[in-house]
């Protein structure tokens, strides 16, 4: 019998960069809840207990504020993207998008 495991993005996301671009694609989309629920998968591909530390909120109230059902404050979402080294960045919308 193969073992087998639930899939988890956040094995994948291992360097900066791609934690970056798949925040970006994650931001594309417009949805609240996914864009929750990405940070959350970047926060635990660095590793969730130390970025709660350095947000200054406890692990379990990050795991529940970064969850699809999360609604984080952008105060909490600034801390965190801080925390990981990572910041917020507006680009123009083509204007087809925009539409």
């Amino acid at each position: 019998m193969t073992a087998t495991r639930p899939y988890d993005s956040a094995r994948y996301l291992d360097t900066p960069d791609t934690q970056a671009e798949y925040l970006t694609a994650a931001f594309e989309t417009g949805d609240p809840g996914f864009i929750a629920e990405a940070i959350g998968t970047v926060a635990r591909a660095r590793g969730m207990t130390q970025i709660a530390r350095d947000a200054g909120l406890s692990r379990e109230s990050l795991y529940r504020t970064l969850s699809s059902g999360g609604n984080p404050e952008l105060g909490t979402v600034m801390r965190v993207l801080q925390a990981m080294g990572l910041r917020l960045a507006a680009t123009p919308a083509d204007k087809t998008e925009a539409a």
